[in-house]
């Protein structure tokens, strides 16, 4: 299976009310966006593609410098502005994940591609149950009810871009029970708390 991860790293990042671009916002000196493109490295990833648009300029730019391939898009929303990029760039199966996840790592991607392979389903979404989503993350998410259980979608979805174009498409769910991987870093207390998680593994 030849997959294309698509970081997503084009939004206002609005809620953290600083004038640094959220990709580029510092976590133990390295940029957030850098955490995600480790774990992609780390995976079983054929290719690398970033999705920016007129909000992350700076983030484009740092992504050119690395010699990675950029798609500007119109920052529109995550799910609008990856199906712009995956119908634009003719991407087949594509890994979308959002650029503050500074947790995730290569061997949670490839479990999470190893199911979606297995569920023979067009579309995976990761979520977690909104009770671990709660753990360490400042806000609530959007939570959906899925089987009698309340989860939260994390920012990792797996999709058959060659059907993106289709109106409805059948999906399957992961649900991950590990607090620190759902980590996505939404207001300044959510740096706080992942700058202190860090420190005290690093301690470890």
């Amino acid at each position: 299976m030849n997959v294309t991860a698509l970081v997503m790293a084009g939004g206002r990042g609005s809620r953290l009310n600083l004038s640094e671009e959220k990709p580029l916002l510092k976590l133990s000196g390295r940029p957030l966006i850098e955490y995600v493109l480790d774990a992609l490295n780390n995976a079983h990833i054929d290719d690398i593609v970033v999705a920016v648009s007129d909000y992350t300029r700076k983030t484009a730019e740092y992504i050119k410098k690395k010699g990675l391939r950029v798609i500007h898009t119109p920052g529109s929303g995550f799910c609008l502005d990856a199906k712009y990029a995956i119908e634009k760039l003719s991407l087949e199966t594509t890994l979308t994940v959002s650029a503050d996840l500074p947790f995730i790592t290569g061997k949670f991607i490839d479990e999470v591609l190893a199911y979606y392979e297995q569920s023979g389903k067009p579309a995976l979404t990761v979520v977690a149950p909104l009770e671990v989503y709660r753990k360490y993350n400042s806000s609530e998410g959007y939570p959906i009810t899925l089987r009698g259980q309340v989860v939260v979608p994390i920012g990792v979805n797996v999709v058959n871009g060659a059907r993106i174009k289709e109106e409805f498409l059948d999906q399957d769910f992961f649900i991950i029970y590990d607090e620190k991987t759902v980590i996505n870093i939404n207001k300044v207390e959510d740096l706080w708390i992942a700058e202190r998680l860090l420190i005290r593994t690093s301690i470890r």
